[in-house]
């Protein structure tokens, strides 16, 4: 029998925050990281049209070009890790999310990323537990790195894995207590809005998120989730 998720629905005995506050976080960080590439886009504009040099005209376009991928990308990505990713189904492609995560970490990032997923399709909270833990992991390393992402299937339990390597790891103390307890109950910061859904999903699919020791060389984020009976 493959693995099910079961449905994310939120119980307030289970959870601290209403579906208004994370629909307000999650779109707080979605402005946030969307800020600077549709500002760059704006900037290219009124550049290109105030400039007649056929060379900077180029690179008006070209600065369009890349502003316009970021933010196309950085959609994508949220729409599987945050958004109801309507149109999938209930399985998502892996192919899909492995993409999405390309986009997130480009070349800008300086972040090398692997992919260690066999399996074609998994449930969509499934990849949406992974993208959010995997885009923690990868902010975390400030000066670039390697992020490595795994999953696997077996006796009944899906293991999701994801390793941070680089020369310096910063994984905000805040984030760390909201994915391994939910903040507590304390009041959840826009910032850490991909933390407490990943720790909202894991929790209610009868899991949870585990992370390496903060002293440790290397991050590494796990979660296992039983199948659903």
């Amino acid at each position: 029998m493959p693995w099910v998720a079961p449905a994310l629905s939120l119980p307030h005995q289970l959870l601290t925050m209403t579906a208004v506050d994370l629909a307000s976080l999650l779109c707080s960080r979605l402005c946030h990281d969307l800020m600077s590439p549709v500002g760059a886009l704006n900037n290219g504009i009124e550049l290109l049209a105030d400039e007649t040099d056929p060379e900077m005209r180029d690179k008006c376009l070209e600065l369009l070009a890349d502003s316009a991928r970021a933010s196309a990308n950085k959609l994508k990505f949220f729409r599987l890790a945050f958004g109801a990713a309507g149109g999938f189904g209930e399985e998502i492609d892996t192919h899909e999310a492995e993409v999405a995560l390309q986009g997130l970490f480009g070349p800008e990032r300086r972040i090398e990323l692997g992919w260690v997923v066999e399996d074609e399709k998994l449930p969509k909270d499934g990849i949406k537990l992974l993208l959010n833990l995997a885009m923690i992991a990868g902010d975390a390393l400030v000066r670039g790195g390697r992020l490595d992402i795994g999953v696997e299937l077996s006796d009944g339990h899906m293991e999701l894995a994801v390793r941070a390597e680089g020369p310096r790891i910063l994984l905000d103390p805040v984030l760390r207590e909201t994915l391994s307890s939910g903040g507590n109950g304390d009041p959840v910061e826009p910032r850490a809005a991909g933390a407490w859904l990943a720790h909202a999903l894991a929790t209610h699919a009868g899991g949870s998120v585990q992370l390496s020791d903060p002293s440790a060389e290397a991050l590494l984020i796990g979660a296992r989730l039983p199948r659903s009976s």
